[in-house]
This record gives structure tokens, C-alpha cells and sequence, in this order.
């Protein structure tokens, strides 16, 4: 039984944001906030969230 629709799509998507975060961190060495943002389709605080949550680990 599935907890919550939410839950079980972030856990099959594997995606933060709805990000591939492989392109993420291929974008991350190359490219600035801005660049990243259009890119992906997600916004510069998303980005910077996620280069946040990507340094701790």
C-alpha cells in the first residue's frame, strides 16, 4: 500500500525538482546559476538549493 502519491513518485522518479541530476552535475562544473536554470527549466533558487543538497553528501 502506497503511503502517499507524492512519496512514491519522488521514490521511482529519483528527481529533485523534476531534474535529471546527472545533466545537473554535467551543467554544475560548466555553467553559472542563470545558465543552469534556463537549461533545466527550474528556477535560480531551485538551483541553488540543489547545489546545497548535492555539497553535503
Amino acid at each position: 500500500m502506497r503511503l502517499q502519491d507524492k512519496h512514491w513518485n519522488s521514490v521511482n522518479d529519483k528527481d529533485i525538482f523534476g531534474v535529471n541530476l546527472h545533466q545537473f552535475m554535467e551543467l554544475s562544473d560548466q555553467a553559472n546559476h542563470l545558465e543552469i536554470a534556463e537549461e533545466l527549466g527550474i528556477s535560480i533558487g531551485e538551483v541553488k538549493s540543489l547545489k546545497k543538497k548535492i555539497n553535503r553528501t
